[in-house]
């Protein structure tokens, strides 16, 4: 509330159904989510190793490349259902407590400080969630990779949270402040920029290229384990 008496908005119309909504996707988006997704990726080829439902899959006249593709193709299936999931019950939640309103962004970390009116207001919460579902692949990924390397789904699934945890954590340090580029948590949180008047296009278009360049490094390294396996023991 000091805030916006402070940039000079009006209190009861900024602190609407479509702040809240953001509030809660800003809170639950990153490490929350991240949880969510690595108990998926981290598990989805280990478990099937382990229960032996891969092997009888490997049967047939089927590449290992195609699997590994498949499996990773869903996984980012559940990503964009996950966060999809989250927006809407975050916009029905908000809407449903103050209605709909203009909407205000308030991020420290990023520096982003915006505010919009109802209708585009909507339309960049749209688009933010659709860049967050695209940040948060790369979490899918590391989990997918994990998962393919002959470690026990409980062990994928830690490691996942852990590498995720700790990239958050460090790139969080003032220390490593001249590091954050080569840290995966910054670029995730790249979505916050859309909120900005202008968008600053090339940020967000970097970041986003930064995190596909990962993606494709982690999926490959997860095809070429998956590849050269041995499961006839």
């Amino acid at each position: 509330q000091r805030l916006l008496q402070q940039i000079g908005l009006e209190f009861n119309r900024y602190f609407s159904g479509l702040t809240i909504a953001t509030e809660l996707v800003s809170w639950t988006g990153f490490l929350p989510s991240a949880l969510f997704l690595a108990l998926v990726s981290g598990d989805v080829m280990s478990n099937e190793v382990e229960e032996g439902t891969l092997q009888m899959v490997l049967c047939r006249p089927v590449s290992r490349i195609r699997i590994a593709f498949l499996k990773y193709v869903s996984c980012l299936g559940y990503t964009a259902m996950l966060f999809g999931f989250l927006g809407l019950t975050a916009l029905s939640m908000g809407m449903g407590n103050r209605g709909l309103g203009g909407l205000f962004v308030w991020s420290a970390s990023e520096h982003v400080v915006a505010w919009l009116e109802p209708g585009p207001g909507v339309v960049r919460f749209c688009a933010a969630m659709v860049l967050l579902a695209f940040g948060l692949t790369t979490v899918t990924s590391i989990g997918f990779m994990f998962s393919c390397l002959g470690i026990k789904p409980a062990a994928a699934v830690t490691v996942t949270i852990a590498v995720v945890f700790l990239d958050f954590l460090f790139s969080s340090v003032p220390y490593f402040e001249s590091a954050r580029p080569w840290f995966l948590s910054p670029h995730m949180a790249a979505w916050l920029h859309v909120f900005e008047n202008p968008i600053p296009w090339k940020k967000i278009v970097g970041d986003y290229a930064c995190l596909a360049l990962a993606n494709g490094f982690f999926f490959l390294i997860a095809a070429a384990v998956f590849q050269r396996r041995d499961f006839r023991s």
